[in-house]
């Protein structure tokens, strides 16, 4: 999973070192895009539901197909009262299960609409980065393999939307546990001709 960290006030990229991902109970990351105030809603929403389960102390946690669907309800429910969270979700994870690892990835929009999928995007990411992971997601890349795939996914939203930061954050999981690794810079290079004069050749007076 990876996201940038930055964060707007209205149209302005205010607040450069916002974490958008984090782990929820044992087996689970969670990302989201939209209203960082309501993902924060969302988070303690997870923190009660967590400690619940945990208080129940059987043996037992939720998984990540378990809370995925929770937040199914959460998000469809808030949008039938016309209050809706303003965010996109992604829910990934991994559990053992009576047939081993059992891996998860699964997106929930802001009105409950929800997949599960090899590959997730938001935001721009869902016109620019899935065909790119479509092309080259292989299900038997490496972890190393794995965050080049995103970086090139990253470095293209970050040329294309005016609203992306250069500083990202990767975290994976495994049934070890959940690592959410220090944010980074990605090398960028802006000396491409159509990016000096994007608008020659165009048709109009723009």
């Amino acid at each position: 999973m990876a996201s940038d960290t930055g964060a707007s006030y209205g149209s302005t990229l205010r607040y450069k070192s916002v974490e958008r991902i984090k782990a929820v109970g044992k087996h689970s990351l969670i990302g989201a895009s939209g209203e960082f105030s309501d993902f924060q809603e969302i988070l303690r929403y997870l923190d009660e539901l967590t400690l619940s389960d945990h208080m129940w102390d059987d043996g037992n946690s939720l998984g990540p197909k378990e809370i995925h669907s929770y937040l199914t309800r959460v998000m469809y429910n808030r949008r039938n009262k016309f209050d809706p969270l303003w965010n996109s979700l992604v829910l990934g994870g991994v559990k053992k299960g009576p047939k081993g690892e059992e891996k998860y990835l699964g997106m929930v929009s802001m009105i409950g609409t929800h997949f599960e999928e090899n590959h997730i995007a938001t935001g721009f990411g869902n016109h620019l980065a899935i065909p790119i992971l479509r092309a080259e997601w292989r299900e038997d890349m490496t972890f190393e393999e794995a965050v080049k795939l995103v970086e090139k996914c990253l470095l293209v939203l970050l040329y294309r939307d005016r609203s992306s930061i250069n500083k990202f954050q990767i975290a994976k999981i495994t049934t070890e546990g959940a690592t959410i690794y220090p944010p980074y810079s990605l090398k960028t290079y802006w000396g491409f001709s159509h990016f000096e004069n994007p608008a020659q050749g165009a048709v109009g007076s723009w």
